[in-house]
């Protein structure tokens, strides 16, 4: 069952029945002399008034709540929010881990141009971690994934 947002029209229309009921009891009940009418008047008009407040308080709050509903959103999927830039920061690339043959009896490492190209903070890395080796035709620069892993960097596949 769905309940509408809208004011209920029989709520409205018992309110003004009930304030005319009221005017209307205090009005009739005492018979009219002549100092006194002045304070029932006035009396009559307060009770008005609160009536008249309440309704519109009461009117009011069901706007507000009109406005806070949301349509549904036809995604029934939700799609992961990215880390924020501090968590991410020490995550590399794992694709940046290529083999080179001439180090050291070929070992793997994380290589610099791979990481220029994948990881934006290439100038923050540990310099620690660099290492410049000779592959028989230029000086290659690569890091320790080792290395790195003890600096807190870690290697993730995205």
């Amino acid at each position: 069952m769905t309940q509408s947002t809208q004011p209920k029209q029989h709520r409205k229309f018992i309110a003004i029945i009930l304030a005319a009921a009221l005017a209307v009891t205090g009005a009739s009940t005492v018979p009219a002399q002549a100092g006194n009418d002045v304070g029932k008047v006035v009396a009559g008009l307060a009770v008005l008034g609160i009536l008249g407040a309440a309704l519109h308080n009461h009117n009011t709050r069901d706007r507000r709540r009109e406005t806070v509903t949301r349509p549904h959103r036809p995604n029934p999927t939700p799609t992961p929010r990215p880390l924020p830039p501090r968590f991410g920061r020490y995550d590399l690339p794992a694709q940046c881990v290529k083999y080179f043959p001439s180090f050291r009896d070929g070992r793997s490492l994380v290589a610099r141009g791979c990481l220029k190209r994948n990881y934006g903070s290439v100038h923050a890395l540990p310099q620690s971690c660099k290492v410049t080796f000779w592959n028989g035709q230029k000086n290659r620069t690569a890091y320790k994934p080792r290395c790195l892993n003890k600096h807190g960097y870690r290697l993730v596949n995205r």
